[in-house]
């Protein structure tokens, strides 16, 4: 969002939305450190005190523009599956998994403020969106018998480890050094064998 339009939206009323928007591209670029009530207010048009009509400080702010990156993310993750029709619970949790790797390297920024800063907590729901997209997809293999209701309990922790973990390991670690085909080739073997490991806690 320009800078044009983010004045328009406060002028129509939506001061919240815009401080938020403004905040989103600052933190699109550099990752939370990025983010200053300051320079948001600048961006939005308005004076650094009517930011605190709508956040109490710069955590408050910080943990609304979370959200969006979250349910942003979600999104995306999603997206592949839900434009093919009959895809399975088993291939939906693979797309999630690869989408969540995908949305870390592409948003590298957003990726890291949604999960590495003090505020970037559950919503209403209870729980982040990328981990709801996640226990979707399991639920729908336990529905279609592809994933033992006995081994469903707690099954997206070590899903959501994987998938953070090899992230983690790309953006900030010897994995980064890889190859692009090399990076995708990985990826896909992590999560196909986190998808494998489930049946591992069946009796």
């Amino acid at each position: 969002m320009t800078e044009t339009a983010t004045r328009d939206t406060y002028h129509h009323g939506n001061l919240r939305a815009a401080l938020v928007d403004a905040g989103l591209e600052l933190t699109r670029r550099g990752g939370p450190a990025a983010l200053s009530l300051r320079d948001v207010t600048r961006r939005a048009g308005v004076s650094p005190s009517a930011a605190y009509r709508h956040f109490a400080d710069r955590e408050q702010l910080l943990h609304a523009i979370a959200q969006r990156i979250q349910d942003d993310m979600a999104a995306r993750m999603q997206a592949s599956s839900a434009d093919s029709a009959g895809l399975t619970g088993r291939e939906r949790l693979r797309a999630v998994g690869l989408g969540y790797i995908a949305f870390a390297r592409r948003e590298t920024g957003w990726f890291e403020t949604a999960f590495f800063t003090s505020r970037a907590l559950p919503g209403e729901s209870g729980m982040p969106a990328p981990l709801i997209a996640l226990v979707d997809a399991l639920d729908a293999m336990v529905r279609e018998g592809d994933l033992p209701a006995s081994a469903r309990p707690g099954a997206e922790w070590p899903c959501w480890s994987a998938v953070h973990g090899f992230a983690l390991l790309v953006l900030h670690g010897p994995a980064g050094r890889l190859s692009e085909s090399e990076i995708q080739d990985v990826a896909a073997r992590v999560v196909d064998t986190a998808i494998r490991g489930l049946a591992d806690r069946a009796p």
